[in-house]
């Protein structure tokens, strides 16, 4: 684009409007650009002539302390240095006043418990001078200066590991509730946590938590039961190793296996693994040879009562079944399991609070207890008898199931047909003969003897049982 030449006219007009108008109505009038202006102004030798400040422009300036140096230089048509210089007069020599001794308390008391542009706006200063102001009183920064550390600080202190990306903020927030605060400072925005809510949260997860692996003192005072469950968690670190395994335990663990004669717990506390380590350690190797079965010996009331004390203190399940007999670390989470329906030791010392074994249990429902023999047996039965009812309604599309050998009482049609028309299967009940009395009779299920004879046999055998036991009574008389 070609330049357009200065005329005669145009350079007398910004010689009388120079010190009259601001750049933006000089330029606005002669439909050129600011630069051009600039540029023009400068080769004249109009750039040190300044136009003098009016009664009325001194009055706007006094009116509008609440704009910008920006907002009020464009609307006097002059230059921000200008505005922020006239405003600095008209202050006496300061354009903001000194900064009080109530000022001054207000601002390292709420430093860092409340946000920059909070107390700016409590103070009536801008965000600048209250950053400024800090940095002289040596506030340090805003994270380092509340009741309260980042995410990933506590972290760091309470596991001992730098990295703070792993699964531990989802696994300590959203599955356990760890209280955290979103803290904007400026344009960032950082998750913080109070340290007094972090310490009731400890408390009731402390058997989540490894203190072991936290230097002491390191988030200031801590409460007086960290110290004993720190104590804990060292003994049970240095009873169960979690580094990789060597050489020379794998060969233990052979020689062990091949014994025969060791348990599962006598096998963790000579190789100073958890039990669970131990399983998939066989798994990893290929093992084919297992510990033996530890014999099943009842809990006591007062192992259980041991079990409570020592969950509340927060021991770990492996200390606990050293104190309740030897037991293994398994027996004490199915024992735990049975009784609270979950291996959870913090949700279980919620539930236990200072009462005795037992205290705050939920109720038994038939889901809970459908692993045990008193409960699936009757449920099996009930199932059966239930199934049996159904099949053996009249059926009208199943006219041929007392005659095939493909139907069953309880699960109807092995064949999985529709109905017996359409049945392509249909197999008629074969005959079969009693080894005893040589008759015949008709069951799908394959049998040597007929059942009068099954039954007879049944009732000598009962005899036969009776007679055995009576006379193993007599002699131990």
């Amino acid at each position: 684009m070609a330049k357009r030449r200065w005329a005669p006219h145009e350079d007398q007009y910004l010689q009388d409007r120079c010190d009259d108008m601001s750049i933006h109505e000089i330029a606005k009038t002669l439909n050129r650009s600011l630069n051009a202006v600039q540029t023009r102004k400068t080769k004249l030798g109009l750039t040190g002539r300044r136009r003098p400040w009016t009664d009325a422009d001194k009055n706007f300036l006094s009116e509008n302390k609440e704009l910008s140096d920006k907002t009020l230089a464009a609307e006097l048509g002059r230059s921000v240095d200008e505005v922020s210089a006239m405003r600095w007069r008209l202050a006496g020599g300061h354009k903001h006043p000194h900064w009080t001794q109530d000022e001054e308390e207000y601002l390292q008391d709420r430093w860092g418990k409340a946000s920059i542009s909070a107390i700016a706006k409590k103070l009536g200063r801008s965000v600048v001078a209250v950053k400024c102001h800090a940095t002289k009183l040596g506030l340090g920064g805003v994270l380092l200066s509340g009741d309260y550390i980042t995410l990933s600080q506590l972290i760091c202190a309470v596991t001992g590991s730098q990295k703070t990306y792993s699964y531990k903020p989802e696994s300590w927030m959203k599955k356990r509730g760890l209280p955290v605060h979103t803290k904007c400072v400026e344009s960032g925005r950082f998750r913080v946590v109070y340290l007094d809510e972090f310490w009731a949260w400890a408390e009731q997860n402390r058997s989540f938590l490894d203190f072991s692996k936290m230097e002491p003192l390191i988030l200031g005072k801590e409460p007086e039961w960290v110290a004993q469950q720190r104590r804990i968690d060292t003994i049970s670190g240095a009873n169960q190793r979690k580094d990789p395994w060597t050489p020379f335990e794998d060969q233990r663990l052979r020689y062990l296996l091949k014994q025969h004669k060791y348990t599962w717990a006598e096998m963790a506390r000579d190789i100073g693994r958890s039990e669970g380590a131990i399983q998939r350690r066989c798994r990893d190797l290929g093992l084919k040879d297992r510990p033996i079965r530890e014999s099943a010996t009842p809990w006591t009331a007062e192992q259980l009562q041991t079990l409570a004390d020592m969950i509340r203190q927060g021991c770990s399940y492996s200390m606990i079944g050293d104190a309740c007999g030897g037991r293994s670390e398994k027996a004490v989470r199915g024992v735990v399991f049975q009784k609270y329906h979950t291996e959870n030791a913090d949700k279980v010392r919620a539930m236990l609070g200072d009462g005795p074994w037992g205290t705050g249990a939920p109720e038994p429902t038939v889901k809970s207890e459908k692993h045990k023999e008193t409960v699936r047996k009757p449920m099996a039965r009930l199932c059966g008898l239930l199934l049996t009812i159904r099949n053996s309604m009249d059926f009208g599309e199943y006219w041929q199931k007392d005659m095939c050998q493909h139907w069953d009482a309880i699960r109807g049609c092995t064949m999985h047909c529709t109905d017996c028309d359409s049945c392509t299967s249909f197999q008629r009940i074969r005959p079969q003969y009693c080894r005893m009395c040589g008759g015949e009779f008709l069951e799908r299920v394959e049998w040597t003897y007929c059942p009068k004879c099954r039954a007879m046999r049944k009732k000598q055998a009962q005899k036969k049982y009776a007679i055995l036991a009576s006379r193993q009574e007599r002699r131990a008389v």
